[in-house]
């Protein structure tokens, strides 16, 4: 065994615990950012502002709202896509929030801790 290897086992040890607690406290300012992401709200708008699409920070649909004087006008049809195109027009303003908040935690690391189960 070579010298000295006992004193270097010990210093890695406690390096591993010096991370392992700088990670925990990542992860808990992470959840923290993601109950406050779900408390904000994106608002689409389609049509000139016939219909907008509501959306919390962490993709729930919380409100869709319909210009009454277009529905008399419109078709089933013409709803239908415009309504789509708000959807995915909110949810993806809704996820760009949510990387952009979380990237301020996490230095921009985002996409490659969610690889490693984060889900987000």
């Amino acid at each position: 065994m070579a010298k000295g290897f006992g004193k270097m086992g010990g210093q890695m040890g406690g390096g591993m615990g010096n991370m392992r607690s700088q990670f925990q406290n990542l992860q808990k300012q992470m959840m923290e950012q993601q109950e406050k992401i779900a408390e904000m709200e994106v608002t689409s708008s389609v049509g000139g502002g016939v219909l907008k699409v509501t959306m919390s920070g962490d993709q729930v649909c919380k409100k869709v709202e319909i210009d009454p004087d277009f529905l008399k006008d419109s078709d089933a049809e013409m709803l239908q896509d415009m309504l789509l195109t708000g959807i995915n027009s909110a949810l993806e303003q809704s996820k760009k929030l949510q990387e952009e908040q979380m990237n301020s935690i996490t230095g921009g690391l985002t996409s490659s801790l969610s690889g490693l189960g984060f889900g987000f």
